[in-house]
């Protein structure tokens, strides 16, 4: 069986990690697995570019600018929600390309900013293949929003769009019908990676009776990701042996959905009202945080920086005591796993799939946007009482949902029940 895998970018973005993942545990199973993203920059020899000449890398970030404009326009000039929706007005085509042609499935992933065009979508659902479409955010059963959030209209009709300055039947109705005539070219198999995820895509509109939805997690590679020394791993990236470190981060930590505003606030809360851990507490924060209130905090801050290599990330988490996740927007967050699966406890609001991953005993759901409760979280899983078992069974957790072997064995059972030939009665 031959399966092509399709996501925007090879690294950037949890999608792009989740599906890289996924690409090589199929291969570990069996399958003849590739991954096709719109440029390749590693030399990972399961993942292709489906730009390979400078036109067309000239072309797609012309598709990737086109649509901001559109977007920036259609907002009145505000850079406000500029990556807060995606039109898919324009891409590149990748039908001809060798691995769509030849591969017995096609699988979507995640296909914005300027990779594939709605146009594009049709011209692969109309060449007769299964194609699972594998929803890391709400956008496949959406108009043009990543997350709906408080809007329900998705569920009958886009239009006055929350994330437009616009009023009655604007670009998201127009693309919603858009949608929903290209869904009919054929039936389409959509995954969510999370419970909360299927329930919010159940509902909408877009979706039709002969459409599959299931969930199934992203996978991890839980012999990688494991716990292990904690003073090793602190020693390799200059961290401090005798604090208690809490760890914050992302691609960009700055990014207001990822709830830095919170994260502030609930640390200011853990100071004033949890004074024993002043001596004792350091905050550790990763991705890009060039922009970040360092000033704010009331305790001691290490910024890592992007960490290019596997074995950096993982002692990361290895040496953290808790990794805190204040997101405002999130489905199957990937660094929750990869700090579960090295016996991380943690702490995050109740939002999207956070609440089925920090399941009771692996750390702490704060209420959503309270950054009181989610002080009291942090000042919960690091108490030593707690702490060990905490660890010891997000470990245990960790395996049993989202190892890779697993994970890929779903999938495989889901390509062979769709390519089986139909019989007619």
């Amino acid at each position: 069986m031959k399966v092509v895998l399709i996501n925007t970018y090879e690294r950037r973005g949890g999608a792009a990690v989740a599906c890289n993942r996924l690409a090589h545990a199929l291969r570990e199973a069996g399958v003849d697995a590739h991954m096709l993203a719109a440029t390749a920059v590693g030399d990972d020899n399961v993942v292709a570019g489906a730009c390979r000449s400078r036109w067309a890398k000239w072309w797609q970030r012309w598709a990737f600018l086109r649509e901001r404009l559109q977007i920036f326009l259609c907002n009145g000039f505000s850079r406000k929600q500029l990556f807060t929706v995606s039109t898919a007005l324009t891409g590149i085509s990748i039908v001809s390309h060798p691995l769509v042609r030849e591969a017995d499935v096609i699988h979507l992933h995640w296909i914005n900013q300027g990779y594939l065009s709605l146009h594009e979508l049709e011209c692969l659902l109309t060449l007769g293949k299964p194609v699972v479409w594998t929803m890391h955010d709400m956008w496949p059963v959406t108009a043009i929003c990543h997350h709906a959030r408080e809007c329900n209209r998705y569920t009958t009709e886009c239009r006055c769009c929350p994330f437009l300055a616009s009023h009655g039947k604007d670009l998201s109705t127009r693309l919603f019908h858009d949608k929903q005539k290209i869904y009919t070219k054929a039936p389409l198999h959509f995954v969510a990676c999370s419970g909360w995820l299927r329930r919010e895509a159940e509902v909408s509109a877009l979706l039709k009776p002969a459409d599959t939805l299931c969930d199934i997690p992203n996978p991890i590679d839980v012999s990688f990701f494991a716990p292990d020394s904690q003073e090793m791993a602190r020693k390799h990236l200059g961290l401090p042996l005798g604090k208690r470190l809490i760890l914050f981060g992302a691609v960009n930590a700055a990014d207001k959905r990822k709830g830095i505003d919170y994260l502030v606030q609930a640390l200011q809360a853990l100071h004033e009202r949890y004074p024993s851990w002043d001596d004792k507490v350091e905050l550790v924060v990763f991705g890009a945080a060039d922009n970040l209130p360092f000033e704010q905090f009331p305790y001691r801050c290490t910024a890592l920086g992007y960490l290019a290599e596997a074995e950096s990330v993982r002692d990361m988490y290895r040496a953290a005591d808790v990794y805190v996740t204040p997101s405002l927007e999130e489905n199957l967050p990937n660094t929750i796993m990869e700090a579960m699966a090295c016996g991380v406890p943690c702490v995050g609001f109740e939002v999207g799939g956070i609440p089925e991953m920090i399941t009771e005993g692996c750390g702490y759901v704060a209420r959503y946007k309270d950054a009181a409760d989610m002080a009291k979280g942090i000042d919960f899983v690091l108490q030593e009482i707690n702490h060990k078992s905490m660890s010891l069974l997000s470990r245990r957790m960790a395996e049993e949902r989202y190892a890779e072997l697993m994970v890929a064995q779903r999938y495989i059972a889901l390509y062979k029940e769709l390519s089986a030939p139909q019989v007619k009665l």
